[in-house]
């Protein structure tokens, strides 16, 4: 889509949040006239004023008669469904439903990186973006992984680097995305509650690739369960990665890192932990090597790179004790895979928002947890599964009490993790802030 297809169209911006502000700004710079549609009253705000002086018009309802068929596009946040009166009119209307990324891309002319996947976007993006960075290449990072594109693409010139981490949720309303190099890191069944199902789900993460050409590039996982029939439907050159088939461009044969049949580093020296982890690494590397970067470069990040805030984030190391914040783990599947990920003797910091999960489904995972510090209202629960495991187990008000009793506990060799297995909602307004909580709460009782 070009950016004139905007200019003197009637476009409706459905939804106030960060992503609908950016949109809104961005249309009216592309000469669109905008209505913004939101489900309440909208706070007074200086955007809101600057844009109501361009001739926006704000409606404060969600009623799908706002809508008619004078307008050529609808803008929605991408976690407003599908089955929403408005989208459901504009789709009876025939008139596109989009997400905020495809206004932005419409102006952009540079080189496009694209990243989707169900589990370790953001670590994958944010891989690629150091590695770039290492090799001296400049590169802008938005869209799913916390900036809206449209807040940057302004600023860009066809000489740069866009790199974005896109949801099934943005896939979905972005009908003519192609980028220079699209990935897929891997597909699980997640968000069949908005999709409705699997086919549906992947349907939006091939939608990455459904325009590019072949001259362009698909990079995909060649243990991932759909490959093939992406491989075989894309126009796209297709290049692989693997953590278990040798002879992809990359993949991790005999212990080693390989890009292009070249050694580069041993696994041993990559920072980031996990079988998880190193897929994570083996995709953010075949990108980085499609785009230029120089196998020194990849070393140099990968030696350093101790993960995304919160993401099972290597934080440091005293005393000879490994300290790990891995508080995005809201849910059992996160936390099995970071237990999964230490061979050393582990302190596990758990509890949060009680969903009613069966957290008894982790104890094949505590083969190497020596210790167990629970809070949260899942507390009990967690008691439970340390006993059961006959496990040492010590209950605390709070991740910051925590935190304190973790370190007292820990020995030489040993891996402080905080990895809950539950929603922060309990204590906490939300992941982010449990995990800052327990890294300052370590930082005062170690004195850094």
């Amino acid at each position: 889509m070009e950016a004139e297809a905007f200019n003197n169209k009637k476009v409706m911006v459905f939804g106030w949040a960060r992503s609908g502000k950016a949109a809104a700004k961005r249309l009216v710079a592309l000469g669109a006239q905008v209505t913004v549609v939101n489900g309440g009253e909208f706070e007074a705000e200086p955007l809101r004023d600057e844009l109501q002086a361009a001739g926006v018009v704000f409606i404060n309802h969600d009623d799908a008669n706002a809508l008619d068929e004078t307008f050529a596009y609808v803008v929605k946040n991408p976690g407003i469904p599908y089955d929403t009166a408005i989208v459901q009119r504009a789709m009876a209307l025939g008139i596109p439903v989009l997400t905020e990324v495809e206004v932005a891309l419409s102006s952009f002319k540079g080189r496009l990186i694209a990243v989707t996947g169900s589990n370790g976007k953001t670590t994958t993006t944010s891989l690629i973006r150091e590695m770039l960075q290492a090799d001296g290449q400049k590169v802008t990072t938005a869209g799913n992984i916390g900036t809206p594109v449209s807040e940057v693409v302004a600023d860009l010139t066809p000489t740069d680097t866009l790199l974005l981490e896109l949801s099934s949720f943005q896939l979905m309303g972005l009908p003519d995305i192609q980028p220079d190099i699209a990935l897929i890191t891997n597909i699980f069944a997640n968000h069949l509650d908005y999709h409705g199902s699997r086919e549906a789900y992947v349907a939006a993460k091939f939608q990455l690739t459904k325009n590019q050409k072949s001259d362009q590039v698909l990079v995909l996982n060649a243990d991932g369960q759909d490959t093939p029939a992406f491989s075989d439907k894309t126009a796209a050159q297709v290049v692989l990665f693997s953590r278990t088939q040798s002879g992809q461009l990359v993949d991790s044969t005999a212990g080693n890192l390989v890009i292009a049949g070249e050694t580069v580093m041993p696994l041993t020296a990559i920072k980031l932990v996990g079988p998880h982890n190193l897929e994570n690494v083996l995709a953010a590397a075949t990108v980085a090597h499609l785009a230029g970067v120089k196998n020194a470069a990849i070393q140099q990040v990968l030696a350093s790179f101790g993960g995304v805030a919160h993401r099972l984030e290597y934080l440091f190391t005293d005393q000879d004790v490994l300290y790990y914040n891995d508080s995005k783990a809201t849910d059992i599947e996160a936390t099995q895979t970071a237990l999964n990920s230490f061979d050393q003797p582990t302190i596990w910091l758990a509890g949060g928002l009680d969903r009613g999960d069966d957290l008894m489904r982790l104890l094949p995972n505590l083969t190497h947890v020596k210790a167990v510090i629970a809070f949260g209202e899942t507390q009990q629960k967690i008691v439970a599964v340390a006993q059961k495991a006959g496990l040492p187990v010590q209950t605390v008000d709070d991740v910051a009490v925590g935190a304190k009793v973790a370190v007292a506990m820990a020995q030489a060799g040993e891996v402080v993790l905080l990895s809950p297995a539950a929603a922060s909602w309990d204590q906490y307004q939300d992941f982010e802030v449990r995990g800052d909580v327990f890294v300052t709460a370590l930082k005062k009782v170690l004195g850094r």
